[in-house]
């Protein structure tokens, strides 16, 4: 892409959703209904398949493999090493959630910086902060007030 010129408005919604399902059936990862995270087997593979190139020079993008079709509400929580969230689920819809300083210990595997975790509505879940602490971003699907 030429540096002078960049427009981020290239696909429609729809085209970006037809996207996400080719890249995970051409996969065969399965992601339906159910926790998927940046460090899950197959991962890279996904997101190869997501690479944007629409982007301005010096910058690498990716389409995450899945979609929030709905009005969301963003967080940020900042927690102390250790701190446990116990099993709990959010039923009003999807969340991801975005590691962006420390990490978090989820279902034996570590999720640091630059990670992600994607959670269907309902699915219930638990984590445990890391060693250094956390500060981990959110979007969600309902409302986590």
């Amino acid at each position: 892409m030429a540096n002078d010129t960049f427009d981020p408005n290239r696909l429609t919604f729809e085209d970006g959703v037809k996207r996400i399902t080719d890249a995970i059936r051409a996969s065969g990862l399965e992601t339906e209904d159910r926790i998927i995270t940046s460090r899950d087997p197959g991962m890279d593979e996904v997101l190869n398949r997501l690479v944007v190139d629409n982007v301005p020079s010096g910058f690498k993008k990716w389409q995450l493999p899945f979609y929030m079709n709905c009005p969301t509400q963003l967080y940020i929580t900042v927690a102390e090493p250790g701190a446990k969230a116990p099993p709990h689920s959010h039923d009003g819809g999807p969340g991801l959630r975005f590691i962006a300083t420390g990490s978090i210990h989820y279902n034996g595997q570590e999720l640091t910086s630059g990670d992600w975790m994607y959670i269907p509505a309902g699915k219930q879940y638990s984590f445990e902060v890391g060693r250094l602490g956390a500060c981990i971003c959110y979007c969600y699907c309902c409302s986590c007030a």
